[in-house]
């Protein structure tokens, strides 16, 4: 008996170990089955496969940006000796007929037929403008138009089958995202650089023409002397912006550069091609930024916006019934929040378009569709600037605002001075010329017929915007 006692215990015994080790088994694999579906708490700090995130490099849009970058040289006549009354009485000496190179940029191919972006910066004051392309070619280049309040100007050469960018879009753009630059920078060509977006819609107030547009593109992709004009593009090799400017205390690059965003050049570029001029539209509004401080001030609870600080008389934005203090956050739906961004959004617009308006107005939501006018106050097509080469600038008419304003009765506008006489002469833009010889000047013509009848020179008497009356000496 004692032996079946000890037989039945080892039997129960392994039978209990069999079903423990198969309880055990059972648990374990289960287990190990939760912890495969468990995701990884911890990832290595990698960069990301090109799969995952873009191209490792950028090779592929460097070497479609380079052949559509130009490099563009102003040139000038040599002329006077920097003294307009000693030029007028005693003649001009050290004349020549032969232009020099005085500058060099860069600029942007649009098209395969050969037109050009590049700054008005770039090409102010010259009087000829050179090309030169990737493959050595050389081109006279025509300007097709001037936009001073954008920094923008369109240049011709005559040629086809030329390699030009793609338009991207800056809207797109993300801060972080990688960009490059490619210009001529300190007249070395076919040069790229590159950095990230690091800002979008900034203002540096680098721009002092009337109704002057910055939006720009900030980003930290080197950018120097010789670069403005020339592309910044994104990893596909789309242009998404034109450089233009750099934050510096040395004149060389520091960390910043600025670009001027591609939804306003394809616009500006458009408008010259089509029209000769910019076709801005206008909203009618003084603005600044929505703070803290003005949002207690004015009773508003989002600061969300920018404030309307004055309207323009008899403008698009009053006769809608926009109000002052009224706080506007979006344009056809886009919202704003600085005066670039408000700015840059209605800049795509032109003359008698309709677009709706958000208003934030005592703290309650209103929508309401406005119809843009241009720079003169109507909603027609505004016409080219009349340039007069023998004096290397372009006239525009004035508005009866700025007549009532300056208390004059006629006069002809200086709209761009690319060289020539009146920049000899220290003439800047903006100047108003109200006589000529003694002669009332009311049109472009009576200038053109003035010039004809002169001989030797001309004496000119006119008005700058700010009320400052300047009389010119000028030898023809």
């Amino acid at each position: 008996m004692k032996a079946k006692r000890i037989i039945g215990s080892m039997l129960l015994a392994v039978l209990g170990g069999i079903i423990a080790v198969i309880i055990y088994s059972t648990i374990e694999k289960d287990e190990s089955h939760t912890l495969i579906q468990e995701s990884p708490r911890m990832r290595y700090v990698n960069l990301p496969s090109p799969s995952e995130d873009g191209p490792s490099n950028f090779t592929l849009a460097a070497e479609i940006a380079v052949d559509a970058v130009v490099h563009v040289k102003m040139k000038a006549f040599r002329e006077g000796s920097g003294n307009p009354f000693y030029d007028f009485f005693f003649g001009t000496p050290e004349s020549s007929d032969e232009p020099r190179v005085v500058g060099y940029g860069s600029g942007v191919i649009l098209t395969s037929d050969g037109y050009i972006v590049t700054n008005n910066h770039v090409i102010e004051g010259s009087q000829a403008v050179e090309v030169v392309l990737n493959d050595k070619r050389t081109y006279d280049a025509t300007v097709v138009g001037l936009d001073p309040t954008t920094d923008l100007a369109v240049l011709k050469i005559d040629s086809d089958n030329l390699p030009f960018l793609e338009f991207g879009n800056s809207d797109k753009l993300r801060l972080g995202e990688w960009v490059l630059a490619v210009g001529n920078p300190y007249n070395r060509t076919s040069t790229v650089t590159a950095g990230i977006v690091s800002a979008k819609a900034r203002n540096i107030n680098i721009l002092r023409a009337e109704l002057a547009l910055e939006s720009f593109i900030q980003t930290d992709a080197a950018v120097n002397p010789g670069n403005s004009g020339g592309a910044l593009v994104n990893t596909s090799g789309e242009l998404v912006g034109i450089n233009a400017a750099i934050a510096s205390r040395t004149g060389a690059f520091t960390g910043y550069s600025f670009a001027i965003p591609v939804s306003i050049v394809q616009k500006v570029t458009k408008d010259i091609i089509e029209y000769g001029a910019v076709q801005r539209a206008i909203l009618g509004v003084t603005i600044v930024e929505l703070d803290a401080e003005q949002a207690k001030k004015y009773n508003i609870d989002a600061i969300k916006g920018v404030l309307v600080t004055g309207l323009r008389p008899e403008g698009a934005a009053i006769d809608a019934g926009i109000e002052q203090y009224d706080v506007i956050t979006a344009i056809n739906g886009v919202k704003v929040n600085s005066p670039a961004e408000l700015q840059e959004q209605v800049s795509r617009y032109r003359p008698s378009d309709k677009i709706s308006v958000t208003l934030n107005r005592k703290n309650k939501k209103i929508q309401m569709d406005v119809v843009l006018r241009n720079t003169r106050g109507g909603t027609g097509i505004v016409e080219k600037e009349v340039e007069i080469s023998a004096l290397g600038a372009s006239f525009d008419k004035i508005s009866s605002s700025d007549k009532e304003r300056l208390g004059i009765s006629s006069g002809v506008k200086v709209s761009g001075i690319r060289g020539g006489k009146f920049r000899s002469a220290g003439i800047r833009e903006g100047f108003i010329v109200t006589e000529m010889n003694d002669e009332k000047v009311s049109s472009i013509e009576d200038i053109e017929g003035i010039l004809e009848t002169s001989d030797g020179g001309v004496y000119i008497e006119g008005i700058y915007p700010d009320g400052l009356i300047a009389y010119y000496a000028i030898r023809l």
